[in-house]
């Protein structure tokens, strides 16, 4: 059958091995787009939170001992969502490459044969990514100058009287020319099978002392390597309770492992924190945190929304100057000029107040000498970014600090503006009560989150919360009953400790209300306080 423009195209990705940093940019590009996400077990929830929002995600893992979703249903599914769905961006989702023993190749096939048109975006291989993780290269010189990938998925009640033993997928394996092989040896999945395969590499000449790695869930916040031989291959398993997800490493490289294994020496390494900031916000933190060695799962529990609506007078919002009535009377830019201090108390409320001013064509001319107040260092800085800079910020980063500061700076003659959300308290109105307040945005909760974010929190070592919504919405959503997940929490500021601790957390919070602050205190628990 010929390609028909009437379907959907297909994406065969690579996820890679877990890491989410390690997915390559047109896999991440692609995923962002994507109308349906047909993806595997091993894919980690890092790179599923990089999928867009609102598509349709389809989990079709499969465990070592059983599929959730045979593969030939799998094949007929990606047909289905393809004829049923013209012009979609369909990606199939798989850990590693899809071309390394993924049987991504059955699923092209099928593809072909319907006439499904499809790209195949390679991933980085666990056969070469997990070693180099755990500081194992896979080749080095005077080592070994070759490495070969070798599927470990085999089965000992199908062995012959031969050397070569029949495998599930349908190959096989010569393990007098493995044994005679002097290059690493990387076996993917099959762990409980390798002890087997270790008695019949040294019954065919394989030196029983050749250093062995176990490297399970590698590049993931879990990753653990054992060590052992050939020869204690089967006893060192059974001991350390190796399990799958692991791969195994065989050869003279593995040595290295015990000088180069770098990951494990960063302060956050086995850590997975859940990043509760709305999603526009996270990247800074999110990426922070990676470096330094954890999993971050990106969970915003709140959204924010300009609430100027467009029309050709202006962009206008509600204003009010009473706490029982915050949104009045639509009010134009041009009334900036009734005012002699602008006061900022969120990052979101600078955000949506310059997109909208510069939207109705205006520009930051129509601040001229005006003063500027921020409530924190976090909001100043989001101004500096619009080109203002601030000439009130109270020592103390809060609504009350604030509110001192201004009264005493102030005199009452000025007039004061305070551009807020709709879920803001009234503390400022109480210490200026005759400031006036606009609403430049509204925090709408995330209604509801898919099952392996869920799964993804409820492994979490901890939570980190930016602001009291947060930590009321993740409360809500979030079973706080749940015995496997964290009650740990890491707090910016005094209002969301106090929340967290409302519902049960245990809480870390930054010296400062500052993202710097908040990471140096994550790391300074992890490296000190934990274990104090």
């Amino acid at each position: 059958m010929e390609n028909s423009n009437h379907f959907g195209k297909v994406y065969l990705i690579g996820a890679g091995p877990g890491d989410p940093g390690l997915l390559t940019v047109r896999g991440k590009t692609i995923l962002e787009k994507a109308d349906v996400v047909v993806y595997d077990r091993l894919v980690s929830p890092g790179v599923l939170s990089l999928c867009n929002p609102k598509a349709k995600m389809v989990d079709v893992g499969k465990m070592p001992t059983h599929h959730k979703v045979k593969q030939s249903e799998i094949n007929k599914l990606l047909v289905k969502f393809a004829i049923e769905m013209p012009g979609a961006t369909i990606a199939r989702l798989k850990g590693g490459d899809p071309f390394v023993f993924g049987r991504g190749g059955e699923e092209a096939l099928e593809l072909v044969a319907a006439g499904v048109e499809f790209e195949v975006v390679p991933g980085v291989t666990s056969a070469i990514a997990v070693p180099a993780y755990a500081g194992i290269p896979v080749s080095h010189r005077g080592i070994a100058t070759s490495f070969h990938i070798i599927t470990g998925h085999e089965r000992e009640d199908k062995v012959d009287s031969g050397n070569v033993i029949p495998a599930q997928v349908g190959i096989s394996l010569d393990f007098e020319t493995l044994a005679r092989c002097p290059g690493t040896l990387v076996f993917l999945m099959g762990i409980g099978n390798m002890n087997f395969i270790a008695r019949r590499l040294m019954e065919c000449g394989k030196d029983p002392n050749t250093p062995l790695a176990f490297i399970e869930k590698g590049t993931t916040p879990f990753q653990r390597t054992v060590m052992a031989t050939l020869d204690t291959a089967g006893k060192t398993i059974a001991r350390e309770n190796v399990t799958a997800p692991a791969i195994t490493i065989m050869g003279g490289v593995v040595e290295l492992g015990k000088s180069l294994a770098w990951r494990k020496n960063l302060p956050l390494s086995g850590k997975r924190l859940v990043v509760t900031r709305a999603a526009k916000q996270a990247s800074g933190i999110s990426a922070r945190l990676t470096a330094l060695g954890a999993e971050v799962i990106e969970t915003p529990m709140i959204e924010t929304r300009d609430v100027f609506p467009c029309c050709h007078a202006g962009l206008r919002s509600g204003i009010s100057n009473s706490s029982e009535n915050k949104v009045a009377e639509p009010v134009e830019f041009e009334d900036l000029k009734n005012f002699d201090i602008l006061a900022f108390t969120s990052t979101n409320g600078v955000e949506s107040f310059f997109t909208q001013l510069l939207a109705s064509g205006n520009d930051i001319r129509i601040l001229a000498g005006k003063k500027i107040a921020s409530v924190g260092k976090i909001t100043e800085k989001k101004l500096l970014e619009y080109g203002i800079r601030c000439d009130y910020v109270p020592e103390d980063h809060t609504g009350e600090g604030l509110g001192l500061l201004l009264r005493e700076v102030v005199d009452d003659e000025s007039r004061i503006l305070l551009l807020q959300g709709n879920l803001a308290d009234d503390t400022l109105l109480k210490f200026l009560p005759k400031a006036t307040r606009w609403i430049v945005y509204e925090t709408l909760p995330i209604a509801e989150l898919p099952d392996w974010k869920r799964e993804a929190i409820a492994s979490a070592d901890a939570v980190v919360f930016a602001s009291s919504s947060a930590v009321e919405n993740f409360s809500s959503i979030v079973s706080t009953h749940s015995e496997n997940a964290s009650r740990l929490s890491f707090c910016i500021g005094r209002m969301t400790e106090a929340s967290a601790k409302k519902h049960g957390f245990e809480t870390i919070t930054s010296d400062e209300t500052t993202m710097d602050s908040l990471v140096k205190k994550i790391v300074e628990y992890y490296t000190m306080g934990e274990n104090a």
